[in-house]
């Protein structure tokens, strides 16, 4: 997002290693969005129209030390995020180290993924996500994510390959959790990601292990992207399988339209969840518009009313 402003401060701050003065700066960046969307059930009335907002403010600060390293806060603010949780509104802290020989080190308080669930969306964007108010279907599980997590992303050793690990410190009873991903952009228009983590709980009946392999490729005004999620666990029948596409083309530089999928494939069900959703953007400056149809079926991997839905919702959004 542009940040909409900024402040300059000059902050006297102690440093890992010393108590020196150094300059920094804060800038806050934000967004809202306002929709309509309807839900319908196959053979039954739709459910009426919904109206919904989001808003969101992200504050970040930092400077450079005398010894040559850069430290960085981030502070989300979001209304409606953790509600229900003693975080709320607040929604995802971290502070960073870095420096160009050493790579960067994050430390999530709150809202943090690891490296593989850094990766783990859909290529045709958790389509499957937009169903989960609606139905309790299957969602796409990851390894851990969320609070107390450190994440260390390599310095650059070759063109184009990005390097990062994770490690979620054991947390009451459960066993310490880590996670590593790999992305390579060194071909013009390609990007190809793998990454692989555990959720680890402590109990060998309950341990699991996710992998990704994702990858996107732009030539001309299309871009095609493929995705399969791998999700792995000792606890009986919820084994799934991840696969999707998407196909995007670029109509001009305001007008871009794009059509996807994904299939679960969930252990011991005898039917795969699909979904399916098409969508047209344009933009203009830090303005939105979207139009989305979308549609599931067998949500829940089995016969019942809720199985198969169709979607559609009108969006307005703003980035500044």
């Amino acid at each position: 997002m542009n940040n909409f402003k900024k402040i300059g401060l000059t902050a006297l701050a102690a440093s890992l290693v010393s108590t020196s003065v150094f300059a920094g700066e804060v800038t806050v960046s934000g967004g809202a969005s306002m929709a309509v969307e309807n839900y319908s059930t196959t053979g039954a009335d739709d459910s009426g129209k919904g109206f919904s907002m989001g808003n969101q403010l992200t504050f970040t600060g930092g400077g450079e030390l005398d010894n040559g390293l850069t430290v960085g806060i981030s502070f989300v603010l979001d209304q409606g995020d953790n509600a229900t949780s003693a975080d709320g509104p607040f929604d995802g802290h971290s502070i960073s180290i870095s420096s160009d020989a050493l790579g960067t080190f994050v430390m999530h308080g709150e809202g943090g993924s690891s490296a593989q669930a850094a990766i783990d969306g859909t290529a045709a964007g958790d389509i499957f996500d937009t169903f989960d108010s609606t139905t309790t279907g299957t969602t796409v599980s990851s390894s851990t994510s969320g609070a107390d997590l450190m994440v260390y992303t390599l310095p650059a050793m070759v063109d184009g390959l990005s390097a990062s690990a994770s490690l979620s410190p054991k947390q009451t009873s459960a066993a310490a959790s880590t996670a590593w991903a790999l992305t390579y952009t060194g071909v013009e228009g390609l990007s190809v990601s793998y990454g692989k983590g555990d959720a680890s709980t402590g109990v060998a009946t309950t341990e699991a292990d996710a992998t990704t392999m994702k990858a996107s490729y732009a030539i001309g005004s299309f871009t095609l992207a493929y995705s399969n999620n791998d999700y792995q666990t000792a606890v009986a029948n919820t084994d799934q399988e991840t696969t999707s596409y998407k196909v995007s083309y670029t109509v001009s530089d305001e007008i871009s339209v794009s059509y996807g999928t994904e299939t679960i494939d969930l252990e011991n069900s005898t039917v795969d969840a699909e979904f399916e959703k098409i969508s047209v953007a344009y933009t203009s400056g830090g303005m939105t518009v979207t139009a989305t149809q979308a549609s599931s079926t067998d949500a829940l991997h089995g016969a019942t009313a809720l199985e198969d839905r169709d979607y559609w919702s009108l969006g307005l959004s703003f980035a500044f």
